[in-house]
């Protein structure tokens, strides 16, 4: 069978773990691996404007001795005359895997089950699996071990970040805090898969809406920007509605002493975050930003190396 990601939860504890490690030992020789040589190429389609996403994909590829084939949307028919799954199944005929950024988690879902390469959710409305590959690995170099460490989310809980926390967060272990106002809290049927996650693992996900509750004692403080692709002309609302969310250093100081700070990128300067804090010397963004490249490096190696196990 075919493996994808889709959604964090796709992959067990077991599997997430193996991955990151994967990714440690890509980290220290960037050039040892070479699952995609030949070159086999990587369809990369982009649905919205990227540039973590876009270099750390096309970057990766090319060290596995790859190449990238950077296809968008507004460029082809996929979205206009043609659905995902036929796409999915011209594209697979040629490629080894595709990665794909885009909006509707539905799209995905269909390409996935219409072809019999990997395919890997670059980001979707719902959830952003790849970015939290990279920050657990960052988490894990700074903190040592994830497992019983409390993550504190502040902002848009019903974002496909604070989402995608709740999820590969508890499949880590840790206790996941995500401070939002209640009408931006996550979708039940996430929280519910988070719980269920949980309860294996000994993590936790907990809903609160007093930010200096979910501040005092974390060891990691995430934050994400308010105002997401597709939801510009909601700017005003969400200003006025999670502007008591945003990370400062008043924040940092309730949190554990060796806290760190972590943000996906780009970050809106002034309003989740205070310019003294991802600057700060608790921010560990840049890393962050970096691992993006090992933390996708590793995926692709290890969805590569389930396929040729079930051939």
């Amino acid at each position: 069978m075919t493996r994808h990601l889709l959604r964090d939860d796709d992959l067990t504890p077991a599997e997430q773990a193996e991955i990151l490690d994967l990714a440690l030992e890509l980290k220290k020789d960037r050039w040892a691996n070479k699952a995609l040589a030949g070159p086999q190429t990587v369809a990369v389609i982009f649905d919205k404007s990227s540039t973590r996403t876009r270099v750390s994909f096309a970057v990766g590829i090319a060290d596995l001795g790859g190449s990238p084939l950077i296809i968008s949307t507004a460029n082809s028919q996929l979205g206009g005359k043609e659905t995902p799954s036929d796409t999915a199944r011209v594209l697979e005929r040629q490629v080894a895997a595709i990665v794909w950024r885009t909006y509707a988690q539905s799209g995905l879902e269909e390409m996935a089950r219409g072809t019999r390469v990997p395919v890997v959710n670059a980001l979707s409305d719902d959830f952003h699996p790849c970015q939290l590959l990279a920050d657990l690995l960052t988490i894990r170099e700074h903190k040592g071990d994830l497992k019983g460490l409390t993550l504190s989310f502040f902002g848009d809980g019903r974002s496909n970040m604070a989402h995608s926390y709740a999820l590969a967060g508890v499949t880590a272990g840790m206790h996941v805090r995500i401070a939002s106002p209640e009408a931006y809290a996550p979708r039940p049927d996430v929280v519910a898969a988070a719980q269920s996650r949980a309860a294996q693992t000994g993590g936790s996900i907990t809903l609160i809406s007093d930010p200096r509750e979910a501040a005092v004692g974390a060891d990691v403080v995430v934050t994400d920007t308010w105002v997401s692709m597709g939801k510009e002309e909601e700017k005003i609302e969400r200003l006025r509605d999670l502007g008591g969310y945003k990370v400062t250093t008043g924040v940092m100081s309730q949190a554990a002493s060796d806290a760190i700070f972590i943000h996906c990128l780009p970050a809106d300067r002034g309003y989740e975050v205070d310019s003294e804090v991802i600057d700060g010397p608790q921010s560990v963004v840049w890393d962050e930003a970096e691992n993006r490249l090992h933390a996708q490096k590793a995926l692709l190696v290890w969805l590569l190396g389930k396929q040729e196990a079930a051939a």
